[in-house]
């Protein structure tokens, strides 16, 4: 059977598709934030949960920008698509698991965070793999092109997100959540030139 020889639409097509599960995601996110607005003091806010919902934000929004650099593939194949479509997934999941269909069964948003928090860090953990590959299906040079920094970011995220699924403690997870965004928002300015 003849390989078929990749066409410049076949970018175009998956990003589209990448899109749609993304853009369901920020829509959770963004109708778990108005629930709050729309219906003050019903539902108990907690500040762990309200930061990990800003940092899936920003992730989100960066990944997509991020996934512009599958430009640089020149022949997709299907299990390269698959996997895009299965990481766009994780972040699908990762918002449904921060805001769910219904909290009837729970006091608020930290009942609710603390009793799901092992599902929540262990899918978040694995974004942090998988970006790694989703990196190198870029190519080497891009890969490269990110410096040192990278693989090291990506293990200390990992690795704290493991820490993550087993602390209790708010202080901590408070401090967590900061860093992660504050090194995020830090990660986005470096990496595309916006600081100089």
């Amino acid at each position: 059977m003849e390989t078929p020889v990749p066409h410049p639409e076949d970018f175009a097509h998956i990003r589209i598709i990448m899109g749609m599960v993304l853009g369901l995601s920020l829509a959770r996110l963004v109708n778990g934030l108005t629930r709050f607005v729309q219906h003050p003091g019903s539902i108990a806010i907690y500040s762990v949960h309200l930061g990990w919902v800003v940092f899936l934000l920003i992730s989100i929004m960066h990944f997509w920008w991020y996934e512009f650099h599958l430009s640089f593939v020149r022949a997709w194949t299907f299990p390269i698509y698959f996997f895009l479509i299965a990481y766009a997934m994780i972040f699908a999941a990762l918002t449904a698991l921060l805001f769910p269909d219904q909290m009837m069964d729970y006091k608020g948003f930290e009942d609710y965070f603390e009793s799901r928090k092992r599902w929540f860090f262990g899918l978040l953990s694995i974004t942090f793999l998988v970006d790694v590959i989703d990196t190198l299906v870029k190519g080497g040079a891009y890969f490269q092109s990110l410096g040192n920094e990278y693989p090291v970011r990506q293990a200390i995220f990992f690795i704290l997100s493991i820490v993550a699924m087993f602390i209790k403690r708010k202080s901590f997870q408070l401090a967590l959540v900061g860093f992660a965004i504050v090194y995020q928002v830090s990660w986005i300015l470096r990496t595309y030139d916006l600081l100089q």
